[in-house]
């Protein structure tokens, strides 16, 4: 298969601010949003350049952009738009989605988890915002969107396992608190989108529904009981106990709230619960979801 997925990332645009923000995995309340004056970041670990002076491989952020496109736009067919809570199975399922519907799949969560990976890595003070920033200029970002063929990677090195440690996981919460991190990041989860050569591509995470990607096709609002994330959750995490688990969703849940509103679906927004569905049932009703609004 060829790789179309290679997104060198921290290549992008600043965003601006005069509206809402994102969040690592729904809603906004009054982070900066679409219609910023874009400026170079740096990194990024593909040849090439946005400012239309280079080139790179197929489907890189530092591959130009097409001219004349609106800040919003998105060059893939059709994007499918995914929020939820931690727990609520957004990563697992929009990925499995992705592969049935041959569409390209990014974890917009890996990108918080890997810039919080990154600030320790650096030893930086994580109660420092200034010094949290300054770490951006050395966080050289890359993620995988062929759902067959999943990485993230830092600086070359492969951190797709790294970046799930309870050690990271805690740090996320100090990054995805500043606005600043916040708003970038929104300009790089777009160029993923906007890059991807797939027929469409599935984007997942808090805030993707209402300020990643208003204009998707498809926006879903995947959630479940609290009771039923937490013990998802601590299926999935083999290095903590499930008390640890669940007081670490629920720490992330609070933290999350003060920025977002990631339980209450936006106008437009489908709300898909699974507390009573199984994972394949889970998958399936967001490819039928796909599949009603693309033909």
């Amino acid at each position: 298969m060829e790789d179309r997925s290679s997104m060198g990332l921290n290549d992008a645009e600043h965003a601006g601010a005069d509206g809402a923000g994102v969040g690592p995995d729904g809603p906004d309340t009054g982070l900066p949003t679409p219609g910023s004056q874009p400026g170079p970041i740096g990194g990024g670990d593909v040849a090439g350049g946005l400012d239309g002076q280079g080139g790179g491989e197929p489907g890189s952020t530092r591959d130009p952009l097409p001219a004349g496109l609106p800040d919003g736009a998105y060059v893939a067919k059709t994007v499918i738009a995914v929020d939820g809570p931690a727990g609520s199975g957004k990563s697992s399922v929009s990925k499995a989605a992705a592969r049935v519907l041959g569409f390209g799949y990014q974890d917009t969560g890996a990108a918080y988890r890997a810039l919080a990976w990154h600030a320790v890595q650096q030893g930086v003070d994580l109660d420092d915002p200034a010094a949290v920033l300054a770490s951006w200029d050395t966080f050289d970002y890359a993620i995988g969107t062929d759902p067959d063929a999943y990485f993230v990677r830092v600086g070359g090195h492969d951190v797709t396992d790294a970046i799930r440690t309870p050690e990271v996981t805690a740090a996320v919460a100090h990054i995805a608190k500043l606005p600043e991190v916040r708003a970038r990041l929104v300009q790089l989860f777009r160029q993923v989108m906007r890059k991807t050569d797939a027929p469409g591509i599935i984007t997942e995470g808090r805030d993707i529904t209402t300020v990643v990607a208003p204009d998707a096709e498809v926006r879903i609002l995947l959630t479940a009981d609290e009771s039923v994330r937490m013990a998802r959750r601590s299926a999935e995490v083999t290095t903590q106990s499930a008390a640890e688990t669940s007081a670490a969703l629920a720490r992330r849940d609070a933290a999350d709230a003060k920025v977002v509103d990631f339980m209450n679906a936006a106008e437009g927004v489908t709300t898909l619960d699974s507390t009573d569905l199984d994972f394949d049932q889970t998958v399936q009703a967001v490819v039928d979801l796909a599949r009603t609004a693309t033909h």
